[in-house]
């Protein structure tokens, strides 16, 4: 169950906040092969002062998206889904590649709960061992 978390500087993120999410659950859908209706997305919106990032090297529509799911997804599966957000959000948002931090963490479905049940007692409607 991929859970993104999406961090910018407040008035670079909100005004492409649609797009990106957009972009992102496809990317998501394509490279995991994850339900597109399962979108699972966070916002943070962020003070420029909070944010500090080395401004020689990011502008400030620098951008994280973390991405949290289950263990099980191949290093070449992952590789995919990293690909699949540098193809298209960057055209949905212009946010330049440069700009654009990604971080995928796999947990163990036991460290998971959801709508009431550990996460390794959960019956899923797609495949998490790709």
């Amino acid at each position: 169950m991929p859970q993104a978390k999406v961090y910018g500087i407040r008035e670079h993120l909100v005004p492409v906040r649609d797009a990106l999410s957009d972009a992102l659950n496809e990317a998501i859908s394509v490279g995991l092969a994850f339900p597109r209706e399962r979108r699972l997305q966070r916002f943070f919106p962020m003070d420029a002062a909070d944010f500090i990032y080395p401004p020689h090297e990011r502008s400030a529509r620098y951008t994280i998206i973390e991405i949290e799911t289950f263990e099980g997804r191949s290093p070449d599966i992952l590789k995919r889904l990293v690909r699949e957000i540098y193809e298209r959000v960057p055209v949905a948002t212009g946010i330049a590649p440069r700009d654009l931090d990604v971080i995928i963490t796999q947990q163990p479905k036991h460290a998971w709960g959801l709508m009431g049940e550990p996460g390794d007692e959960i019956k899923l409607t797609y495949k998490v061992e790709i």
